[in-house]
């Protein structure tokens, strides 16, 4: 074992453990501020629920021995058999442990991105369920395929370096059928932004969620590697280049560089490269900035004037076509120079590659669309969501009882 390889995954974990409160800050500064407690407390909730069902259940099912290449068996359920000797299938320079609480943190981020979709008006207990079913049933699924040994994307060669895949498009796509399941707000109006009450608060969230997807991707290296330091080179590129593509594209839309529309844009970079960060270079990451800033923005546009869904911090845009994006330029620019446990790109002679990463960005949509659509039909008898005087007054108020600011 290498203690530096364990020190930086270590290290990573608390860094990816730390996004998702910024997740709540990032969404709490941009709702209503009667509801700003409620969307930070979402996020939490979400990292106590995750937290206890992957070490009960979780890591077997997405890194236990393969079933079909379905799902992972339950060899490791409640932990059994996982302690300080490497998995050399996965990391065999750390301990299994230290390998198990850093996908734990993916684990936990993934539902936490879904619940802006639907801010405002969720009811608690049934978020709670939910919570639980989407991470046992969507979440782990989706990730043994991608990542498990014996996984079927695997084995096609599917590359996705930290989750563009597995968390973004899961994330993005599970919050597109979320919005159409629960419905719209009731003050929703379309083409209307959602007033934010705190820009500041995004702008922190934006910048600790910047700060933490160093850990996200250059920690899924899983050693303090040369594929670390690409991925955390490119990871800083794609997000310094889209948070200038998002500021560029509102001072031409509203002649005013927005602050809001920058530090999203940055996250919409961070989102794409993820699954690309272990696989491409610097000025390819240029690249994949750009063009997820392009496309992300006019995803927004699209969903908010030309549809009547009301995905209240659109999720599916920033962070379901995000990770599209990222996940098939991916199949692009990527090098086997840079990481060679990686494929060549269609650019460097394997166009193979990209009808591959066309393949699982497919399968990741549908199945994640339709068994959160499933789910939520599901729940729909305990309530969806709140009561309309429960919305007019804030969830704040009407579901925990404390009040975000005293002005």
């Amino acid at each position: 074992m290498s203690t530096g390889d364990t020190a930086w995954v270590l290290i990573s974990a608390a860094l990816v453990m730390l996004m998702t409160p910024a997740v709540g800050f990032f969404y709490g500064g941009m709702v209503t501020s009667k509801n700003v407690v409620s969307v930070i407390k979402q996020s939490l909730l979400i990292l106590g629920i995750v937290s206890i069902q992957w070490i009960i259940l979780g890591y077997s099912l997405v890194f236990g021995n393969d079933i079909g290449g379905i799902i992972g068996g339950l060899n490791f359920f409640g932990l059994s058999g996982v302690g300080y000797a490497p998995n050399p299938n996965y990391a065999g320079t750390i301990p299994q442990l230290a390998f198990m609480i850093f996908q734990a943190m993916f684990a936990i981020i993934s539902p936490a991105l879904i619940i802006g979709a639907f801010v405002e008006r969720i009811r608690f207990r049934t978020l709670v369920l939910f919570v639980i079913l989407w991470t046992t049933l969507v979440y782990d699924p989706i990730a043994h395929w991608v990542w498990g040994t014996g996984g079927w994307l695997h084995n096609l060669g599917a590359l996705d370096f930290a989750g563009g895949t597995v968390v973004h498009i899961s994330a993005g796509f599970s919050g597109l059928a979320a919005a159409v399941v629960v419905g719209r707000r009731r003050t929703y109006q379309k083409g209307q932004p959602i007033p934010s009450n705190n820009v500041p608060f995004v702008l922190l969230g934006a910048a600790l969620l910047w700060f933490g997807w160093f850990g996200f991707n250059a920690g899924s290296a899983l050693g303090a590697s040369p594929v670390a330091v690409n991925a955390f080179v490119v990871t800083n590129t794609a997000a310094a280049a889209a948070a200038l593509t998002w500021m560029v594209l509102s001072w031409a839309e509203h002649k005013k560089p927005s602050a809001m529309a920058t530090a999203t844009g940055a996250v919409c970079g961070l989102v794409a490269i993820t699954p690309a960060s272990g696989f491409v270079s610097p000025v390819a990451s240029i690249a994949i900035g750009i063009i997820a800033g392009l496309v992300t923005y006019l995803m927004l546009l699209f969903r908010s004037k030309k549809t009547s869904i009301d995905d209240t911090l659109d999720v599916w845009a920033a962070h379901g076509m995000g990770g599209v994006v990222g996940a098939l330029l991916t199949g692009i620019f990527a090098e086997k120079i840079i990481n060679s446990a990686g494929h060549n790109g269609l650019l460097f002679g394997n166009p193979a590659q990209f009808w591959t990463q066309i393949l699982a960005v497919a399968v990741t949509i549908v199945y994640s669309f339709g068994l959160t659509f499933i789910l939520l039909k599901l729940l729909s008898p305990l309530g969806l969501r709140v009561s309309s005087k429960e919305e007019a007054q804030g969830l704040d108020m009407a579901v925990h009882g404390e009040e975000g600011y005293r002005l």
